[in-house]
């Protein structure tokens, strides 16, 4: 029987397989999520590095007493990674969710980036 990590490791290379396929060029918002923060990268894959990021282990975010394991501390990622991707000229992306399920914290952040001015 396949472990739980082998499995969500073949989920997140199925959804960035399909997402290299589909996405025309355009950067990826990879979303991590831990048990205590989440993180969100904009990455250029075609030059291999990040054009903008924004974590809940950034110290004006931890200033704030915001644990990032609630959906309040999700959507303030979502506006900081919009906002410096507008900054860095990125308007459209492609969202990868990884091997996490579209829900709770996860879609919290897509539709705040989606209000900070990203479309996908």
């Amino acid at each position: 029987m396949a472990s739980q990590q082998g499995l969500q490791e073949r989920r997140r290379q199925r959804l960035r397989f399909q997402l290299r396929r589909k996405s025309g060029g355009r950067p990826r918002l990879s979303v991590f999520r831990s048990s205590k923060h989440i993180h969100a990268q904009i990455i250029d894959d075609a030059q291999g590095r990040t054009l903008a990021s924004a974590s809940t282990l950034e110290k004006t975010l931890r200033d704030a007493g915001n644990t990032g394991a609630d959906v309040s501390a999700a959507t303030v990622i979502g506006k900081l990674i919009a906002e410096r991707g507008v900054a860095a000229g990125v308007k459209t992306v492609v969202f990868d969710r990884g091997s996490y399920l579209y829900h709770g914290r996860v879609k919290a952040l897509a539709e705040a980036a989606r209000e900070g001015g990203l479309s996908f």
